[in-house]
Parts: C-alpha cells; structure tokens; sequence
C-alpha cells in the first residue's frame, strides 16, 4: 500500500484524538493560563507532547494542504497559550 492510501485513516484518527482529547484539555490548559495561573510540568509536558505529534504529522500536510488553515491555527492556540504561561512565570 501507498503512503496515500493511509492517509484517510491515519487523518480520521489524528483528528478524532484533536478533537477528543488534545482540544479539550488545551482549552482547559488555555483558561488556566488565562485567570493567572501558572502550569504544572504535567501541563506543559502535555503541550509538548501534543505540539510534537502535530510536527510528525507534518508529511500529510505536504500530501493534503487543505488542512493547513487548520494545522495553522492549531499552532496558533499553542502560540497562545504558551505566551500566557510564560507571562505567568514571570510573575511574583
């Protein structure tokens, strides 16, 4: 089999595990960083779990750009959420 022939599986499950299980808990992580809060290691252990398993996945996106307006704003949510937990460190 192709690489390409994978590529509907492999991007049902990548996104069922986004939509299930990475947005969730980021959203969560999101709102914590937002009232102030600083994030355990578990947390950020999290994010950089998460922010690479979006990087392996790079070699679909070559194979099927309709999905990086997507990936794109994914990055941009942890962009988001990392800036604010950086703030929050700096904090007394």
């Amino acid at each position: 089999m192709s690489d390409t022939s994978n590529d509907a599986g492999m991007i049902q499950v990548l996104l069922d595990r986004f939509n299930n299980q990475r947005l969730p808990r980021m959203l969560e992580i999101k709102a914590k960083a937002e009232r102030g809060e600083k994030l355990t290691d578990y947390e950020l252990e999290f994010l950089e779990h998460a922010l690479s398993d979006t990087r392996s996945a790079s070699h679909l996106l070559q194979r099927h750009p309709e999905f990086t307006d997507l990936v794109s704003r994914i990055g941009a949510l942890y962009k988001e959420i990392a800036t604010k937990a950086l703030a929050n460190e700096s904090k007394p």
